[in-house]
């Protein structure tokens, strides 16, 4: 996992397993219930998931034939943790050992709390993996960090034998924690991790759980598959099928697109539209992450912020770009008028230099703040110029008049979403809020408001959340997305690492 990257939790629902396992097609299926938590547990989860996923490390078709599950097929039953958070069980050691854990695309390793964690209270409040007890554990001994946003895990590899589903993985490398260094872990419903990622971005280079499986013939085919329930009163929190798909997750075919870069399940998407307008920044074409360890849709702040203004939503007045606007606003109207290159308008107005001409300054602003000439408040001025410039850009094109231009971006500036926070929405106005539109292999996916609004509470105490955050990765890396739980609730998700290509179509 190393250095991860940004993950926010925003959960709806708690989710407990079932005793009582049903059967069909062969594979096992366990039911789920649920119970509903309030705001405040909401936000005690984002806290979790914030600095689990911080600063992760970045990496630079026709129709599959459906194969219907056979017996050979695994089914894990999913836990929906406040609509945002889904995890099922699995177990390690011999007699398996349990362990709720998150079923994460966005990385590598298999870690679980040690009973050798003595010092981190996070420790105590999870199940433990005790090596004593396993009649196939293999000491290994290598020890290992992983660094978060704030805090970090520490612990060593063993190996044993792993269980998912009805089947078990022998020789399984993963990691014992024996430190966990955020008091926010307490909070998590869940245990540890389980990565889907592939092994590029494996600490150690340790083999992923799904690459043994694949290895030892477990599965049919090189496929997995998720199913994430959309329907809030259901019991059922989704499930993830190994080796193959269930054809009745979703309804028509899919849509394969090719994995770009290999380490996370990563491709190219070209464009984001709202009211059949684009949006700009992805025009050139932007990377796409699809983590199912994700929350939320994370996008560059320009284009979020642009969702957020059009549906409505709250944010963090910025006054660094409304002092850009008072202050150069003209200089860069008219600079863009007569046909200076976009990418070039801050560095001549002077909030910029040529180097962070090429980078995203916020982020730059973050990591490397030590190695910057540029003052913070230099640097978060550069920011509001570059999306100054695409937003008055994008007005050009549709030949808005200079007051209406001014006027709109001013606008945008108070609807610039916090970094580490929500942008709450009315809910009252959710039926006339615009749908939002990816392409993805010059395939439209539309989420509709209805499924990009998160609801919590009931009556005068619901919240309605934005499904949109922001986050900026500069290039060559970016401009990134991230399209996490939100959209794969909307669209089944096919992940085939044989043919190094992912799969969508409408989840039923």
């Amino acid at each position: 996992m190393g250095n991860k990257y940004l993950l926010l939790s925003l959960c709806l629902w708690a989710l407990t397993c079932s005793l009582l396992p049903s059967f069909s097609y062969g594979l096992m299926r366990i039911g789920l219930k649920k119970r509903t938590l309030d705001l405040e547990a909401i936000k005690a989860a984002r806290m979790v998931r914030e600095k689990l996923r911080l600063s992760r490390p970045m990496m630079g078709a026709n129709d599959h034939s459906v194969n219907k599950p056979g017996i050979e097929d695994d089914i894990v039953p999913l836990k929906n943790y406040l609509d945002a958070q889904y995890y099922g069980e699995i177990g390690i050691g011999t007699p398996p050992q349990t362990f709720n854990v998150i079923f994460d695309t966005g990385s590598s390793n298999l870690w679980i709390p040690s009973s050798k964690c003595y010092f981190s209270l996070a420790c105590y409040t999870h199940h433990w993996y005790k090596s004593s007890k396993s009649k196939t554990y293999v000491k290994n001994g290598t020890s290992c960090k992983i660094v978060y946003g704030s805090g970090s895990i520490s612990g060593f590899f063993s190996r044993d034998s792993v269980t998912v589903g009805d089947v078990v993985v022998k020789n399984q490398d993963f990691i014992e924690a024996t430190r966990e260094g955020s008091l926010s872990f307490v909070l998590a419903k869940f245990d540890g991790i389980l990565g889907l990622g592939f092994q590029e971005i494996s600490v150690e280079n340790a083999l992923p759980v799904w690459d043994n499986m694949v290895l030892q013939n477990l599965v049919n085919e090189p496929v997995f598959s998720f199913w994430l329930n959309g329907d809030p009163n259901a019991k059922s929190g989704g499930e993830l099928v190994f080796g193959g798909v269930d054809p009745k997750h979703f309804v028509g075919n899919h849509t394969y697109v090719p994995v770009t870069t290999k380490g996370y399940w990563q491709v190219s998407k070209s464009n984001t539209l709202i009211y059949q307008c684009s949006l700009g920044v992805c025009e050139g074409g932007c990377a796409a992450i699809v983590d199912s360890g994700t929350s939320l849709l994370a996008g560059p702040t320009t284009v979020v912020t642009e969702i957020n203004h059009a549906i409505g939503a709250e944010g963090v007045l910025s006054v660094e770009c409304k002092e850009v606007i008072s202050q150069y606003g003209e200089l860069i109207w008219d600079l863009l008028v007569s046909g200076v290159r976009a990418d070039d308008v801050c560095s001549q107005v002077g909030l910029c230099t040529m180097r962070d001409q090429s980078k995203s300054a916020g982020i730059e602003m973050v990591t490397e703040k030590e190695q910057k000439d540029l003052s913070a408040k230099d640097t978060a001025l550069c920011t509001s110029c570059q999306m100054l410039v695409i937003w008055i850009q994008n007005q050009l094109r549709q030949e808005s008049t200079k007051d209406r231009v001014f006027n709109y971006v001013n606008q945008l500036c108070e609807s610039l979403p916090s970094p580490n926070g929500e942008s709450v929405v009315d809910c009252q106005s959710i039926h006339i809020l615009p749908n939002i539109t990816f392409t993805i292999g010059d395939k439209h996916f539309t989420l509709s408001p209805d499924q990009y609004i998160l609801k919590t509470g009931e009556g005068i105490a619901e919240v309605c959340l934005s499904g949109f955050i922001a986050f900026d990765i500069p290039p060559p890396r970016g401009p990134l997305w991230i399209l996490g739980d939100i959209f794969m609730r909307v669209y089944h998700t096919v992940f085939d690492s044989g043919n190094l290509r992912l799969g969508f179509a409408k989840a039923a």
